[in-house]
């Protein structure tokens, strides 16, 4: 009998190795936050909830009975889809088709007040601007955002695969397929 792939993983390992892709995800933008000295803007703030989210839905999977793990990791697909739609703003953002729908992402707007009001005002840490694109790595040109946008879809597509309805021994007789 052959392996249905992906669909033959047992759920509780779904569930593990969704929380692992998620955890790798927020791993790879704080390293490269610590060893590169990259400075996030508000929206990759932003895209980095989505994947929490994901870590407690996949592990509260690993322990929950059957049926609420189906549901926990549906669940957890479609906040992986919500993380690739945002990204997908923020590209939108980058290549300047729209403005950032965050109003951190402007520049401050100062009406009145001293210059020592103005500059008590100021953060302590400037934020970069949601426009100006980061690239992780060099010659390759697609940005975070854009790279987190793939591989949001990739890990939506890798659980949503993983759960799709196996077929039951006998459908597999009676159709003679054993996929």
């Amino acid at each position: 009998m052959r392996s249905n792939g992906l669909r033959s993983l047992p759920l509780r390992t779904i569930a593990i190795l969704t929380a692992l892709g998620a955890a790798a995800a927020l791993g790879v933008a704080y390293a490269s936050e610590v060893w590169d000295g990259l400075v996030p803007c508000p929206l990759c703030l932003l895209q980095r909830w989505p994947y929490r989210i994901v870590i407690v839905l996949a592990l509260l999977a690993s322990i929950a009975p059957r049926g609420l793990c189906r549901l926990l990791l549906v669940l957890a697909a479609l906040c992986l889809l919500v993380d690739a739609g945002m990204a997908a703003v923020h590209v939108g953002v980058e290549f300047r088709w729209w403005a950032s729908p965050l109003p951190e992402c402007a520049a401050p707007r100062f009406t009145s007040g001293s210059i020592a009001e103005r500059l008590a005002a100021m953060p302590e840490r400037p934020a970069k601007p949601c426009e100006d694109a980061t690239f992780l790595i060099p010659g390759l040109p697609i940005s975070m955002a854009a790279m987190n946008m793939l591989y949001a879809l990739a890990l939506a597509a890798f659980v949503a695969i993983s759960l799709w309805p196996r077929p039951r021994r006998d459908e597999e007789r009676e159709h003679g397929t054993t996929w």
